[in-house]
């Protein structure tokens, strides 16, 4: 069977360079003899991977020498409390920018450990835009936003200025997309299953400033400190995520970097944003220039059709376009992996639809 265009929101399409690279060291990682998913976290071949992986991390996003990247588990779900458990240091306020469902269990998860405040929300027009203008409290911890929001599909296409309080950002959905100032953040951290690799991992990209005050009960395998000293292998980290994740680090910089794959992104996505916009079939209703690169919500003109066009999608080797369950419609994921020529069926397929629906 041939390779199908997955648009799933996540876990995603990866690179078939990276996939044919992983089935041919399945049996026998570089002579070792062993199958990655077989080694000792401890012993040399895997520590030179992880040590391979974060070398490549840290090049490709161009990671100041005081940040500590780290590869931990439990997914960007569980760094809604860990955050607040190693950030807070002694205070008691934190504020929280909410503009669509993950920035509101985000919020939500740390209403158990302080005082928050929405420092700034979209709500008011249904999570469709990115608002800039922020209203921060001058002694709150830090400052929590969601810089892509994989169901609603808002992106913030720059960062917002804070002077002396930590941001952190929930990158999850398009990290690794663009070009990214580091040393604008306190903290950044990803779920790995969308750009990066298979479910499972996560990263953190942590100020070193910023660990070494996790709450009193903070468990060690979620103190940042504790977890840096460790590298991160505090317990036994997702190996085999990891080693995935080092491929596609390195798939990366063979494509150019990231500012090459931006280039490509957005070509990606204006090609289906032109589509949904010169459409009265279809319709996408975020604000233009706050529209997610990565994630493409939009709806047909009659929700009766939806179950029509994803059977002649899927007929036509397109798959997981299905809006997440809160909003229903269409979502699109075209994470960097999505090959232009993806986009570019599902325009034409859409077209068609369009063409024998509308």
């Amino acid at each position: 069977m041939s390779r199908i265009f997955n648009f799933s929101a996540g876990p995603a399409v990866l690179p078939e360079e990276v996939l044919a690279r992983a089935g041919d060291e399945m049996l026998d990682w570089r002579g070792s003899g062993m199958c990655v998913m077989e080694m000792s976290h401890r012993g040399k071949e895997f520590m030179s991977i992880a040590a391979e992986a974060e070398k490549d991390l840290r090049d490709l996003l161009a990671v100041p020498a005081n940040y500590k990247v780290l590869f931990l588990q439990g997914g960007a779900t569980l760094q809604f409390a860990q955050i607040p458990l190693n950030l807070l240091a002694g205070k008691t306020k934190a504020d929280y920018v909410v503009t669509g469902e993950w920035s509101k269990k985000a919020l939500k998860e740390a209403q158990a450990y302080c005082d928050v405040h929405i420092a700034a929300s979209s709500e008011d027009k249904s999570f469709s835009y990115a608002p800039m203008d922020w209203n921060v409290r001058p002694d709150t911890a830090y400052v929590h936003y969601c810089s892509n929001e994989t169901i609603g599909g808002v992106e913030f296409h720059s960062i917002p200025k804070i002077e002396k309080i930590p941001l952190i950002a929930d990158a999850s959905s398009h990290i690794l997309s663009r070009p990214l100032e580091v040393s604008k953040f306190g903290l950044i951290y990803a779920g790995a299953q969308k750009n990066i690799g298979p479910a499972g991992l996560t990263i953190v990209i942590v100020r070193e400033d910023l660990t070494g005050k996790a709450s009193k009960g903070t468990p060690s395998v979620m103190d940042y400190k504790q977890q840096a000293a460790a590298d991160s292998m505090l317990n036994t980290p997702a190996t085999y995520a990891m080693y995935i994740a080092g491929l596609v680090f390195k798939w990366l910089k063979t494509q150019g970097g990231l500012a090459e794959i931006e280039k490509r992104n957005i070509a990606k996505a204006q090609l289906l944003y032109d589509c949904l916009d010169k459409s009265g079939f279809y319709k996408n209703s975020i604000n233009p220039k706050d529209r997610s690169r990565m994630n493409v919500p939009f709806t047909l003109k009659d929700a009766s059709m939806d179950e029509a066009f994803l059977k002649g999608a899927q007929q036509r080797g397109m798959v997981q376009l299905k809006g997440h369950r809160s909003l229903g419609g269409m979502r699109a994921s075209i994470y960097n992996a999505m090959p232009l020529a993806g986009v570019q069926q599902l325009v034409v397929y859409m077209k068609e639809f369009e063409a024998k629906h509308g």
